[in-house]
Formats: structure tokens, sequence, C-alpha cells
């Protein structure tokens, strides 16, 4: 059955096909709010309260995205709402006023120098989830979205409530800070 009828039937109160769709997309919605919140219980809490916020407002998706772009927003929206209740987390802000800073020449990564037998991918792994971890969650939303999830602009723009131009922004911005965070840990 296409994921188009099992909505039809979940909003018309068949709970066999609302537990086929939180069962197709529990492992989406799982790992997308790992990804961001980086901590499993958030993530499973997470995940919950996006299936209950799907189940409550089932009858307000429209059908004109796929669901996944609708959960991805309603779990962006939660992790926002996460993160934003845990203002003594660190985060880099990245803003107009040390934006410039991201762009500077020493911070463009030569990896041409980084010999390929050297670098174990798990170290670069791990340097990679510091500095993604760094990054304040709207940008890592955006980022893990367009980049990991490897959904387009547009559905990027979908899911996060932006509009293109702000997604490209945001995509570009977090993409110089981690350039910058991984040279400078590359470069140690």
């Amino acid at each position: 059955m296409e994921e188009k009828e099992l909505v039809e039937l979940a909003k018309s109160g068949d709970r066999k096909a609302l537990a086929k769709l939180v069962k197709d997309h529990e492992q989406t919605v799982y790992n997308f709010a790992f990804k961001i919140c980086r901590d499993r219980e958030k993530a499973e809490n997470i995940m919950q309260e996006t299936f209950l916020s799907m189940i409550k407002h089932l009858n307000q998706f429209d059908g004109n995205s796929k669901l996944s772009t609708w959960l991805y927003r309603i779990v962006s929206n939660h992790c926002l709402m996460q993160a934003r209740k845990e203002k003594n987390r660190y985060f880099v802000s990245i803003n107009e006023d040390n934006e410039d800073e991201l762009y500077e020449d020493k911070y463009v990564a030569d990896w041409s120098r980084i010999p390929h037998l050297d670098v174990e991918n798990n170290e670069l792994r791990k340097i990679l989830d510091v500095a993604i971890d760094k990054l304040a969650p709207d940008y890592r939303v955006v980022f893990l979205l367009r980049d990991v999830e490897g959904l387009s602009t547009e559905e990027t723009a979908k899911a996060t409530d932006l509009s293109v131009p702000a997604v490209k922004s945001r995509l570009h911005r977090a993409r110089a800070f981690l350039r910058k965070e991984l040279n400078e840990a590359l470069s140690q």
C-alpha cells in the first residue's frame, strides 16, 4: 500500500495504517533527532513527541510533500525547542559579526596535505561529530537535512519553514564553520 493511501486511512481513524506509518518512519525520525540532539534519551523523547504531534495533527498534512519532509519539520521544531530550553549549553554563534572570520584564507583547508593512509576514518568522523555538535541548532538542522539526509534545498526549506535563500545562507555558513573547525583540528 502506498504512503498516500496509508495517510488517508490514518486520517480516517485506521489504527493499523497509523501504526504502519509510525513503523515506517520511526528509524528515520530517531536517527535525525539523535543527529541533532546528540543524546539517545533526548532523541527517544523527541521521537515520541514527534509521533504524538503527527497523530494529533495528521489532518493538517496536505500531502503536497512527502510525509518524511513533514516529519523532518516536526522533529526539527521539537529539537530546536529542546535546544532553546538548554540555555547553559555552549553553541558557537554564527552571525554576521563573526561571519568574515569563517572565510579567512587561514581556514581554507588544503585537503591535498592530508595523507589518506594516515587519517583513520573513525578519527575524522569524531572530529566532524565534535564540530557538528558545536553548530547552533538552527544551523545544525539545515546542515543535517541538506548534507546528511540528502533533502533538496526546497525540501529543506519546507521542513524548516524557511525560505530557500535562508536555507542556502545557513547551509553556507554551517559548511564554512565546519570547514574551519576541521581545518583547525587537522592542523594540530
